[in-house]
């Protein structure tokens, strides 16, 4: 399995609330100032769902050391029609571990979801987050709802003030789990029309990008 990534501390400040699903469109990212000059290795310990059967998740770092890149290429619920009565939701769980370079500390200080929606009247759709740190009691949550009618791309974009990040703490590794849901509803439209939602980017895959903001520990300086 592809990937390198750790983390600890970060989430709790992060995913909070309720956000409804967007159109599709660019989101500037925030401006990070002062990464650290060494890659970041950041390995994949565990993927479990099925959202991501093996060999269909990766994980991918930015050159700049700002951002990292989830890619999922099977990633879809349905409901409806002939689908499969489980399909209506589908999880993925993917356990990271993070090397940040020596003297150095992160947050997640922004997330960044993007998929397609086909919801027939009277469906609905929801895409679900959520983020902790191994050996912390703290989880974050952030739901996306999307009602039908609906056929269009979608993006959520989840972000916080730099006076409200939570920091890794300095000189401490631990695993971040990453989980994430997609759930499909029929609801009320008609019985044989196939409601869907995905997480797909124009080339067919899943992108799920987490934007870093970082600093130096107290004593590196």
């Amino acid at each position: 399995m592809p990937g390198a990534f750790l983390m600890s501390g970060a989430a709790a400040a992060l995913l909070t609330g309720t956000t409804a699903l967007l159109p599709a469109q660019h989101i500037a990212s925030p401006v990070f100032t002062d990464p650290p000059p060494d890659q970041i290795v950041i390995q994949v310990a565990t993927v479990n769902g099925s959202g991501c059967p093996q060999g269909t998740t990766a994980v991918a770092v930015s050159e700049d050391n700002t951002a990292f890149t989830v890619t999922y290429s099977d990633y879809l619920a349905q409901a409806g029609g002939n689908s499969d009565p489980i399909a209506f939701r589908k999880n993925c769980q993917i356990n990271l571990v993070v090397h940040v370079p020596q003297g150095f500390t992160y947050a997640i200080a922004s997330a960044d979801y993007r998929g397609f929606a086909a919801l027939q009247a009277g469906a609905s759709g929801t895409q679900k987050a959520s983020y902790y740190f191994q050996g912390s009691p703290q989880t974050a949550f952030r739901n996306h709802p999307v009602n039908g009618p609906y056929n269009d791309n979608w993006q959520a974009t989840d972000e916080t003030d730099w006076a409200q990040l939570v920091w890794a703490p300095c000189g401490v590794q631990r695993n971040f789990n990453i989980n994430t849901e997609l759930r499909v509803n029929a609801g009320t439209s008609a019985p044989d029309k196939v409601s869907f939602m995905t997480m797909d980017s124009t080339d067919g895959d899943i992108s799920t990008v987490y934007h870093l903001a970082w600093k130096e520990c107290p004593s590196s300086r």
